[in-house]
């Protein structure tokens, strides 16, 4: 089963970007779309608007990582901050366990494992240089 679709901002002039090409790709990343439409604290966001360069460590290449999301934020005392924000499963958040056989489906996580790394790497210095926040939504956060 697909769980792409398009979102529909409610608010769309908070929508940094087209709000009419908005594309879910997870059913974590349509709350977090929701969540962030409406929530008074958040001022602005988008979805996929950032693309930071990093090399991959699969092929060492350089490729471009398009961030999930991009929120500005009201903070509790008033100041505003940027984050970079990641939705991803808890699984892929740490690397696979070792194993002893090395199946196709260990080998693809360990890969998935470098990329992501890669990406989150170059994603938090790309956030730091900016004065920004990278940060990591699993499903723990995003329950409702």
């Amino acid at each position: 089963m697909s769980y792409k679709g398009r979102y529909k901002p409610k608010n769309p002039s908070k929508y940094i970007g087209d709000p009419t090409k908005v594309i879910y790709r997870s059913l974590w990343e349509r709350r977090f779309m929701t969540y962030c439409d409406k929530e008074d604290n958040i001022l602005s966001w988008g979805s996929e608007e950032v693309v930071v360069p990093y090399i991959s460590p699969v092929d060492n290449k350089p490729h471009r990582y398009y961030v999930d999301f991009i929120v500005e934020v009201r903070q509790k005392d008033g100041t505003k901050k940027v984050k970079l924000i990641e939705v991803k499963p808890k699984k892929q958040c740490s690397p696979p366990k070792k194993q002893t056989r090395k199946t196709k489906r260990y080998i693809t996580e360990v890969k998935t494992w470098g990329v992501n790394s890669a990406k989150w790497k170059a994603a938090t210095e790309y956030a730091e240089n900016r004065g920004w926040e990278f940060q990591i939504l699993t499903e723990k956060e995003l329950q409702p």
